[in-house]
């Protein structure tokens, strides 16, 4: 598929006025990721102007821009780019005949977003479009949605929010056919209560179905109920996943194969046995959800088994590595673009079960944690302690507070230190290496804990 909009087709959506001629194939509202044939957006920001960027966008190939001021460049003049970009949006989303899908949650957001792109890409054989690294704001949504091609068959969205309201206005540009949410977790708390407060907020995404739609949600969750009360105020199709008895997908059987998980999953339609590639009883009940949503669009369950066998790591999500240390190798694990107490706990409990040497953990602050911020880092002791890690570098000023938890006697690895930036934790880990050790790194993105895999494995967001 390739994307087309031509200045005709842009200057009617936003309601601009276009300076000439001109077609591009791609849109982008970073400077850095404009190169030929592009549309750029010139969005005003807090700390810059995308205006300031004119001339190099159009050095670097740009077919066109869209500014709120005239320049000597093909252009479409707008009043406003931002509202512009959110036009485009809705525009692109009017003229596809595709199945579009939505996917929020506290944590397995990206990565159910790219298992389920792989499935339904592979039974479309191409056709199928979705948002790109981690692009699930009030900008990267419509942005996403702008780049759709309009023979697109199936359309997949990430929606995040910190706040309530957020994706009530992001459900609205995407109108999904279907709406997941993977979990409900305390991720952002501190931007509210509780965690109700948080599962409210996640079911803004029903808001944005029609009728015909469908809900799907986690049969395991404690905010079940909330989130199905939620989704029935606007589609009687809803759709649980999990382990439980009452799921309407459900894994019946897994056992752990080589080279990922063996699953037998019960659907409304029949059994399905399928495996995943990758680890982990998080990583089960997300591809549980992308069968849901498989079946739900009309997608072929086969195709999907088949993709998640193949699905590779992410970067910053889980992607793995073998790294050269001292003549042998060393696992290791990144996990290093976000993390909250929920994937904290699932991916130390992943790490108790990888088999090898000792297990070193390096985790670092989780962010936006609020004044529940000390409690949850502590709570990470019995995390570690199940895990049995051998070694932990904690990172952060809010990692103090599992310091001293664990000074204090509190049961937990038998070895660890504490530093302020990820370039020391970096550091303490290259004098403790050694062949057969298994290390995951995780921490939120702001901590910078990509470093730790750049030094190793070249690679990390």
């Amino acid at each position: 598929m390739k994307l087309n909009w031509t200045s005709d087709e842009l200057a009617a959506a936003t309601g601009g006025t276009e300076s000439g001629s001109f077609t591009c194939s791609g849109v982008a509202f970073d400077s850095r990721e404009i190169g030929a044939g592009d549309l750029f957006f010139a969005l005003k920001g807090e700390a810059s102007d995308g205006h300031n960027y004119l001339d190099q966008v159009y050095a670097n190939g740009a077919a066109g821009a869209v500014v709120d001021r005239a320049i000597d460049r093909p252009h479409i003049l707008v009043a406003d780019t931002a509202k512009a970009l959110n036009d485009l949006a809705k525009a692109s989303r009017a003229r596809v005949d595709a199945k579009i899908i939505g996917v929020t949650g506290s944590a397995g957001k990206t990565g159910t977003k790219e298992a389920l792109f792989a499935a339904l890409d592979r039974s479309s054989r191409g056709y199928a479009h979705r948002s790109v690294k981690s692009y699930n704001n009030h900008v990267g949504v419509p942005l996403s949605l702008s780049r759709m091609p309009a023979e697109t068959q199936f359309g997949v969205f990430e929606m995040g929010m910190n706040h309530a309201g957020e994706l009530r206005e992001l459900t609205a540009l995407v109108r999904p056919d279907v709406a997941i949410v993977t979990t409900i977790a305390p991720a952002h708390i501190e931007f509210f209560n509780d965690e109700t407060e948080i599962a409210k907020a996640k079911a803004e995404i029903f808001e944005g179905l029609s009728p015909e739609g469908t809900a799907i949600i986690p049969a395991d969750n404690a905010h079940y109920q909330l989130l199905r009360e939620a989704a029935e105020k606007y589609t009687q199709n809803i759709v649980s996943f999990g382990f439980s008895e009452h799921a309407d997908v459900r894994a019946a059987d897994h056992v752990a194969v080589s080279g990922g998980t063996m699953i037998t999953a019960q659907l409304p339609s029949g059994g399905l046995c399928y495996t995943l590639s990758q680890p982990g009883k998080h990583w089960i009940a997300n591809s549980l959800a992308v069968l849901a949503a498989v079946e739900a669009v009309g997608g072929d369950l086969a195709a999907a088994g088949l993709a998640m066998a193949e699905l590779g790591g992410l970067a910053g999500r889980g992607a793995r590595h073998q790294v050269s240390v001292d003549g042998g190798d060393v696992l290791l694990i990144d996990e290093s673009y976000n993390a909250n107490p929920a994937s904290m706990a699932a991916t130390l409990s992943d790490l108790a079960n990888q088999p090898g040497g000792r297990r070193i953990a390096v985790l670092a602050d989780m962010k936006e944690l609020g004044t529940q911020s000390a409690h949850f880092h502590t709570g990470l002791a019995a995390h570690l302690a199940s895990a049995k890690v051998d070694y932990a570098i904690l990172v952060g000023e809010e990692m103090q507070n599992l310091v001293q938890s664990l000074k204090q006697g509190v049961e937990g690895p038998a070895k660890f230190d504490h530093c302020g930036s990820a370039q020391e934790a970096l550091t303490l880990l290259q004098g403790q290496l050694q062949p057969d050790d298994i290390v995951l790194v995780k921490g939120s993105n702001s901590m910078g804990l990509s470093a730790i895999i750049n030094a190793y494995a070249g690679g990390g967001d």
